[in-house]
């Protein structure tokens, strides 16, 4: 699919658009640095693109998905001074150059940097990130339209049409969130064949103890629950109603223990069971509800967290659905396609998409913080427009005083 704008307005500047103080302090420049020397993809010599100017460029493509390579590579070096680079050295170039740098950097240090800088980042002070004393995350997949290419095609693969062929190849994502500040976290990619409980036990093992993960019902099995367990993480799931749950003990609160197991043999010979605890319940007055939904814990103790607070509480799924959406359009833009026509380009593109939301999600929850408001209730839109519109206060070296930015010296 072709971009549908193809540069910038006349004039511009970094200090009206690209916004690198918000990248870097998340991601910074001493970071790139380390992981640039461990994946071995440093500079080992004064390129026109060097590695750590080619990180920041993807990034900042995340920023621009309808703006053409080389506007936003002309844009980003007019900010680059205060990273301590040189930036005579440095010269706008090429499409083909710019593909070339792209090329040699590679893949791995992108998944590098987001796999070691994206972390859960709610403090205690976070509204809306805990329930008791759990920090809240969920799990869920989607997909992303890729480049029609034969290259892509063969990688990822592209989901059945009734006439023809699908428009694009997709990549399946799935992915963690931090429910309270919509951080996606340990997210893995595969072709779109790939079942997502296949990409999901990977992602799992980011999981710690004192989290609560929540997921839908498509993700539970014996085999993928007891993963998860695995991790000292406390889990609360979702299960089909024909799932064979037998109520062993009745609790107070209203839900009972059961076990799950691997297979019907062993239920039948009792081996291999791992206790639940199953909470049932039902929305009565509410539109398009089903008849019965089922929950399953692993925490027994109705005391912990009483039946009916876990049934309200698992709507906070959803909140990974409101992450998607600002990774998959507000950030990337509705119907805009990965621009990369190679496989391992496409996955360095879609880290720098996880690393730009990660950034700007930083930024929200900052806000949030000072403001001491959820941080549901800042508007990543806006919160969008304002990272491509203004540099911010707190970039030490900013590259001119221009469109009313002052000054390092001034504030």
């Amino acid at each position: 699919m072709a971009r549908t704008v193809a540069g910038l307005p006349e004039g511009t500047r970094i200090t009206d658009f690209i916004s690198l103080g918000v990248v870097s302090e998340k991601i910074p420049i001493n970071e790139v640095h380390r992981v640039l020397a461990e994946t071995g993809r440093a500079s080992q010599r004064q390129r026109n693109l060097p590695a750590h100017v080619m990180v920041y460029y993807v990034i900042a493509l995340a920023l621009y998905m309808q703006v053409s390579y080389g506007e936003v590579l002309r844009c980003l070096l007019e900010g680059l001074e205060w990273l301590g680079l040189e930036v005579r050295r440095v010269r706008t170039t090429g499409r083909s150059a710019i593909s070339q740098a792209r090329t040699r950097l590679g893949v791995e240090p992108l998944r590098k940097l987001y796999r070691e800088v994206v972390v859960p980042i709610a403090t205690p002070e976070t509204k809306g990130a805990w329930y008791r004393s759990w920090r809240l995350v969920s799990i869920d997949g989607t997909t992303l339209d890729t480049a029609d290419t034969e290259g892509n095609e063969a990688e990822f693969g592209r989901p059945g049409a009734s006439r023809g062929r699908s428009g694009f190849p997709q990549m399946r994502v799935v992915s963690l969130v931090e429910n309270g500040t919509h951080v996606l976290f340990g997210a893995r990619q595969g072709g779109y064949r790939t079942g997502e409980r296949s990409v999901a036990r990977e992602v799992l093992a980011n999981l710690t103890p004192g989290m609560l993960c929540l997921a839908d019902r498509g993700f539970f099995g014996y085999e993928l629950w007891k993963h998860a367990d695995a991790t000292g993480a406390d889990l609360l799931w979702r299960v089909k109603k024909d799932s064979r749950l037998p109520c062993i003990e009745r609790l107070p609160d209203g839900s009972y223990l059961s076990k799950v197991y691997p297979s019907a043999k062993d239920r039948r010979h009792d081996r291999q069971g791992i206790v639940v605890r199953v909470i049932e319940y039902s929305l009565k007055g509410v539109e398009g509800a089903e008849p019965l939904y089922r929950l399953i814990t692993g925490i027994v103790d109705p005391t912990q967290a009483p039946a009916e607070e876990l049934a309200a509480l698992y709507c906070e799924r959803w909140e990974i659905e409101t992450a998607f959406g600002e990774f998959k359009t507000h950030l990337r833009g509705r119907r805009i396609v990965l621009r990369s026509k190679t496989p391992d380009l496409v996955r360095q593109e879609f880290y720098g998409l996880l690393l730009a939301h990660f950034a700007i999600r930083g930024l929200i929850h900052e806000a949030a913080l000072k403001a001491g408001i959820d941080p549901d209730t800042v508007s990543f839109t806006h919160t969008v427009r304002v990272v491509r519109r203004k540099l911010p206060a707190y970039v030490s070296f900013p590259p001119s005083a221009e469109n009313g930015i002052p000054p390092a010296d001034s504030r």
